[in-house]
């Protein structure tokens, strides 16, 4: 088994936020705007920036590891096909919100990071 160290942690998931931001810029989908606001207003947040993103369903959740050993932590976010942003404790069920504005939602999940343990520590 091998370590990881920091370092490769943080070029992994940089890497990985760089390859969401190139993939929802290449949307044509009627709802890839929304999309793309959602993951950029993400990466602006340096909390969420830290942590690695993936993506289920079109849902941004993030780990405290980088793959292929994902630990998924905090909530998740969605872009709703409606224009409306989504936050929530599981897959698709905005169950802790549902906003206007990306950054609102991107706030809330910030928020429910920092109020929970420390997603960088076991």
């Amino acid at each position: 088994m091998s370590i990881r160290s920091d370092a490769d942690y943080a070029r992994q998931t940089e890497s990985e936020w760089q390859l969401l931001r190139t993939e929802a810029s290449e949307l044509s989908y009627s709802w890839a705007p929304t999309y793309r606001s959602l993951i950029e207003t993400a990466y602006a947040e340096p909390v969420l920036r830290n942590l690695y993103p993936f993506t289920s369903h079109w849902a941004l959740r993030f780990s405290a590891t980088a793959r292929p050993e994902l630990t998924p932590t905090g909530p998740c976010l969605t872009a709703n096909s409606d224009g409306t942003y989504g936050v929530g404790t599981g897959i698709l069920a905005p169950d802790l919100g549902l906003f206007a504005s990306p950054r609102e939602a991107v706030a809330l999940a910030v928020y429910q990071l920092r109020s929970g343990p420390d997603p960088l520590t076991d």
